[in-house]
């Protein structure tokens, strides 16, 4: 045996294998790259600063001090103290700053609802410096998502749209914005979670990221390594107001639907189907006779809606949607909104231990929720303000009671506002909370609320007992008078 020559075989035969080993794991994952500059310099041209105009009425001034009647000073300080309300009660121009991102060289630009929120004049700074005015397509505040179009004599560099869907916990992603006014500003981190609820809408689905984002970054790109945007960076956790490494994006497979709507329609057309829906936990799925927690459980039918007319109840278990399985509650409400308006779906319900199919034809959530509105506006006829504890309040009417699933046992009046510097608003009363009594007395209407706040004040107490429930749940709440201490 030729020794020296078994080694170098045997060398050589390890090094092939290192080789074979590295190069298929390769191919697998990505390694982290060595520098973003060149997805930087691809991306960067396509990302724009959003200033945003809005006219608000000041606040006029507090009012005169009491001088006595008779004063030498009197006119003088009446004069001086009428110069100084008249500038303050004037209008005034407010300003404030997000970011946005190309996504078709026609001038098509996306970004957050809430940069754009009622502003009376939008302008869009881009790389070069130079800026347009933007026209507002449409908008949806319950994803956050706006577009806007601006007109350009050439071309404008454009974002590629990736797919979220295939992001998973670790990939590498970049943010780029316009944090505190510093545009052009570029971030990098990872996929910190994915499909996080942050409670800001019934669809939230958030890409949580460390990638550093600040004010300013809002309505800007999320990015994978290969410039293509996964997201719309929209929401932060920071108790400081500066970036502690969690961030939140819109994922794109969300927004894509919502931002090809808007362009068409300039407005949502979302499906409906008209059930209320709850969490299938443990304890119900065994009771139910469930393999394991799934689905979306109906507690409530809406009559009149696709649901009723296809036959679903209360108590069943929607386990399949359209083909697409409801591995937990809260993917069906985003399901049912991405489904086409009047299209007809396979559902698969679990009733009585059993599987069963249903067609169900959807209807459209606008047209629900405008014909809910105008019923409630009818409701709070008899709405009044009772500003001594910062609540507005209103008679549960038949109708209101039917809606709102208050149950007949409950009685009282619905809170319909709370003033934000309010008592109520201070206790953490919320709009659609039950005011059951005052003062230990039973409530049963607007005027009913405002007599006993009335005799309370007029004994000299500076606050009220109050007992609100809310969901079931009673709680007694010490609602302080607006003047009082």
């Amino acid at each position: 045996m030729n020794w020296p020559a078994f080694q170098r075989s045997g060398v050589l035969a390890l090094t092939l294998v290192v080789f074979l080993v590295t190069s298929v794991s390769g191919a697998f994952a990505k390694g982290p790259p060595e520098s973003f500059a060149d997805l930087a310099e691809k991306a960067l041209p396509a990302v724009v600063n959003i200033s945003t105009t809005q006219t608000v009425k000041r606040e006029t001034a507090p009012g005169h001090p009491q001088i006595p009647p008779g004063s030498p000073f009197e006119e003088f300080f009446r004069e001086f103290f009428d110069r100084q309300q008249r500038p303050d009660s004037a209008p005034q121009q407010v300003t404030s700053l997000g970011s946005g991102f190309v996504i078709d060289p026609s001038g098509i630009i996306i970004t957050n609802n809430h940069v754009i929120a009622d502003a009376d004049e939008i302008v869009v700074r881009f790389q070069d410096d130079s800026s347009l005015p933007a026209e507002l397509v449409g908008r949806d505040e319950k994803t956050d998502i706006a577009v806007l179009k601006v007109e350009s004599d050439k071309p404008l560099a454009a974002l590629t749209l990736g797919d979220s869907d295939g992001l998973r916990v670790g990939d590498w992603v970049v943010a780029i914005g316009n944090p505190f006014g510093l545009g052009g500003t570029v971030t990098a981190g990872i996929v910190s979670a994915q499909k996080r609820d942050i409670r800001s809408g019934p669809y939230d689905d958030f890409i949580q990221t460390d990638a550093a984002i600040n004010k300013g970054n809002s309505g800007g790109p999320l990015v994978n390594i290969d410039g293509e945007v996964i997201g719309i960076n929209t929401a932060i956790y920071s108790p400081s107001g500066g970036s502690v490494g969690i961030g939140f994006s819109v994922p794109i497979g969300l927004a894509k639907p919502v931002i090809e709507q808007l362009r068409k329609y300039g407005e949502t057309r979302r499906g409906w189907l008209g059930v209320h829906i709850q969490t299938v936990t443990e304890e119900i799925a065994d009771s139910l006779g469930l393999d394991e927690p799934r689905g979306a459980l109906v507690a409530n039918v809406t009559e009149g809606g696709p649901a009723e007319a296809a036959g679903i109840q209360s108590g069943d278990v929607i386990l399949s949607f359209n083909g697409e399985a409801i591995d937990r509650m809260r993917a069906l409400p985003r399901i049912v909104a991405e489904t086409p308006v009047g299209k007809k779906v396979d559902v698969v319900i679990w009733r009585k231990g059993t599987e069963k199919n249903v067609d169900v034809t959807l209807g459209r959530l606008e047209d629900q929720e405008a014909a809910t509105a105008a019923a409630q506006a009818e409701d709070k006829g008899n709405d009044a303000t009772v500003e001594d504890i910062g609540l507005s309040v209103a008679s549960i009417t038949d109708k209101l009671r039917e809606r709102l699933e208050i149950p007949a046992e409950v009685t009282g009046v619905i809170v319909t506002g709370v003033a934000d510097d309010g008592s109520a608003a201070k206790k953490g009363v919320q709009q659609g909370d039950i005011l059951m009594e005052l003062n230990q007395e039973a409530v049963e209407t607007p005027g009913d609320v405002a007599a006993v706040v009335a005799a309370v004040k007029e004994s000299g107490r500076k606050s009220v007992l109050a007992l609100f429930n809310r969901g079931g749940e009673r709680r007694f709440v010490v609602l302080a008078f607006a003047n009082g201490d």
